[in-house]
């Protein structure tokens, strides 16, 4: 009777994983079933306005060599609707709006090409924003809780760069004439730029966790290491950097 009883509870154990795992196909079926892909592509000028509001999820904006946008997203959540408009020289994206009293819409992950000369403007609450190859008025990336931003091969007249948890790494130039903020209240922000670049500087760290490597020079004021305020060169543009508890680094490029 034992061998008996023991033989069937191996059966009954085994029945027991064989339907666990049926089932966790069955959900990761379903996750991917209710997974939306989105591709389409607009007509755009050279200098057209790049506006999205995401909620969570990735944005990643590069350039290419077409007078066209090209928009791909995948969906998390079925039923959750991305509705992209063309405004005069706008190309709009406003995923908030566009799920005003749902709940959850899920992660929502963007990629954009766009023409070169493109103005971004980005925001979302929890997400990594990359943008790539960018040469325009405005960069603008903006995470309102968690996540990474990279501007990479950039080259705007104004860049703003701000998030609450996460790194922020900007590679690119400073035009003259320009203005550039960068913020972060927990994570590391680095600025890598030409050696001749030419900027008034306003770097403010309470952790004391500044350093401009190659960009120092003697007439720097300094508060207590907190708050660095200068020049390089001949300070045509403006550059704020605040970070309240990661390290602010400047590299050469």
């Amino acid at each position: 009777m034992k061998t008996r009883f023991l033989s069937w509870r191996s059966s009954s154990r085994a029945g027991v994983l064989a339907v666990g795992a049926i089932l966790a196909i069955t959900a990761v079926s379903f996750s991917v079933a209710a997974q939306q892909r989105l591709s389409r592509r607009y007509p755009a000028g050279q200098n057209v306005r790049i506006e999205l509001r995401n909620i969570s999820g990735t944005i990643v904006v590069e350039s290419w060599n077409k007078n066209e946008i090209r928009l791909s997203a995948t969906i998390e959540s079925k039923g959750t609707t991305v509705t992209p408009r063309q405004i005069n020289e706008s190309f709009v994206v406003d995923v908030m709006s566009d799920n005003r009293g749902r709940g959850d819409v899920g992660d929502i992950n963007f990629k954009l090409q766009v023409p070169v000369n493109s103005s971004v403007d980005l925001e979302t609450r929890r997400g990594d924003i990359r943008v790539a190859d960018i040469r325009s008025g405005l960069v603008r990336a903006h995470v309102s809780s968690e996540g990474d931003i990279e501007l990479t091969n950039v080259s705007a007249l104004h860049v703003i760069a701000q998030n609450v948890i996460g790194n922020i790494f900007f590679d690119g130039e400073f035009s003259r004439g320009g203005t550039y903020e960068f913020k972060s209240n927990k994570g590391d922000i680095t600025i890598r730029i030409p050696g001749d670049s030419d900027f008034r500087l306003v770097a403010a760290s309470p952790a004391r966790r500044i350093a401009l490597n190659d960009f120092w020079n003697n007439n720097f004021k300094t508060q207590d290491g907190r708050k660095y305020v200068g020049d390089v060169g001949d300070g045509r543009s403006s550059v704020s950097v605040t970070n309240f508890s990661g390290q602010i680094t400047f590299m050469r490029r």
